[in-house]
Order: structure tokens, then sequence, then C-alpha cells
């Protein structure tokens, strides 16, 4: 990939108790690409740090309790950023996702063909519950990716994957630090970023939810689906002139 010599890849990981999938994911990450691996553990209690470590991973990082999905992020962002990636990349350290094309999703970046790429886990129906997705998580992504599309006039086909690339610009000029520290963290940096023009494509990546991959609860997915649901209906006022600075 020509840019790995030109562009400095970043690879975060946001873990919690990911003690007994991390090996996997990280040792399907390209060699190369393995000194420029971030891992934040937001309070786990399973020694996924310790573990870390013992892999290998030059940066690690530790909250002292747990602080949230959104927080952990915020963390790894924020040390990208410090170590002067040009590119990172977000990987949930669960085994949900193929680690082996985060040099290919990359190259869409890097290119200028995109500002942001997401994996697409949905290719379609019987693969994605085939591939372990639960039915009641694959009809909420499907409905909250649809209306989504809708209201932001994008085309995506997995608005909640955790494989995610962004370009520094983006990271540098969308104001996710306002986020919430919850799960909603990602719907809002996603909207944020196309209210501000940014550009996001998507493409196939293999759905698998092993046995011992983190998931968001059934409580906890209503209330994602809630807060997904209000932060687009901010997005629709922004664009009308209430409550633009959210979104800037």
């Amino acid at each position: 990939m020509g840019s790995r010599h030109s562009e400095k890849i970043i690879i975060v990981m946001p873990a919690f108790n990911a003690v007994r999938t991390l090996s996997f994911t990280y040792n399907n990450i390209d060699e190369q690409l393995r000194q420029s691996v971030v891992l934040v553990d937001d309070g786990s209690d399973d020694g996924t740090a310790e573990m870390a470590r013992a892999l290998g991973i030059k940066h690690v990082l530790s909250h002292s309790h747990n602080r949230g999905y959104g927080a952990n992020q915020k963390t790894c962002y924020r040390e990208a950023l410090r170590l002067g990636a040009s590119i990172i990349v977000m990987l949930h350290p669960d085994e949900q996702y193929d680690a082996r094309l985060i040099s290919t999703f990359a190259e869409f970046v890097a290119a200028g063909t995109c500002d942001i790429m997401l994996g697409n886990r949905i290719r379609n129906r019987r693969e994605a519950l085939a591939g372990g997705m639960p039915k009641y998580k694959y009809f909420a992504n499907r409905l909250l990716t649809l209306v989504a599309n809708i209201i932001l006039g994008t085309n995506l086909g997995d608005f909640h994957t955790g494989f995610r690339v962004f370009s520094r610009q983006v990271l540098e000029n969308v104001n996710w630090e306002d986020n919430m520290d919850d799960f909603s963290f990602d719907p809002a940096l996603l909207t944020k970023a196309v209210y501000q023009g940014y550009r996001i494509g998507d493409a196939p990546i293999p759905c698998r939810y092993p046995a011992d991959a983190s998931s968001i609860s059934f409580a906890g997915s209503i209330i994602y689906g809630v807060e997904m649901l209000w932060i687009l209906l901010r997005y629709l006022g922004a664009r009308i002139g209430i409550g633009r600075d959210y979104f800037l």
C-alpha cells in the first residue's frame, strides 16, 4: 500500500474486558502496522492492559475506572493525534472486525477518495444473521441506519460499525470532545462530520459475532437508539438554524 510510506497510520483500540479476544484481533493486524497500535483500557478488571503489553503493544493507556465507551474513544483520539497520525483507524478489539482489511480501508482515505471509511457488516440479512448478529440487533441496525440515511442524505450500509477510518482533518475539526461518553459518541461524531461536509464511504467486511465479543445490552440498545434519534433531530434543527453550535 503506497500510503504506508506517505501517511502515518495509527490504530486505536477502545478496550474493556477484552482479554479473551485481544490477541486474535491484534495478531490479524498487518505486522508492519502493529507498532502503531494504541490501546486504551477503560477500567477493565480482567487484565486487558497487562495482556496488551505482553503482546507488544507500545502505547497502552488505562483509565482508573470505567468511564464509558465514548470517553474511551476520546482518549484514543487524543493520543493518536498527539502521536502525529494522519490516518486514524478505530478498531474494536473483540474479534468482530477483520483487522486484515485495515490497509485496504486506509487507502481510501490516503487517496483522498473519502474522509471517513466505515466497515459495513451487513451485505445481506442471511450473511449477517449467519455471522451471529442477534436478530434484534440486526433489525434495530437496519431501522436506525435507514433513518440516518434519509435524514443525513447518506447511503451507508452500517451506521453502527466498530471499524472506522478517519483522516486527521476530520478529528481535528469535528468537535467530538463535546459528545457524550456513552455509545451515542459514534453517531454524534458521524452526524457532525456529515454536517461539516466530510465525505463518508463504506465497504463490506465479514460479519462475525464470536461468543466473547463485546455487546451492548438490550436496555443499552434502547437508550442508544433514543439518543441517536435525538442527535438526528438536532441535525434537522441545525439545518434550519437551530442549535448549530453543537455541530461546529
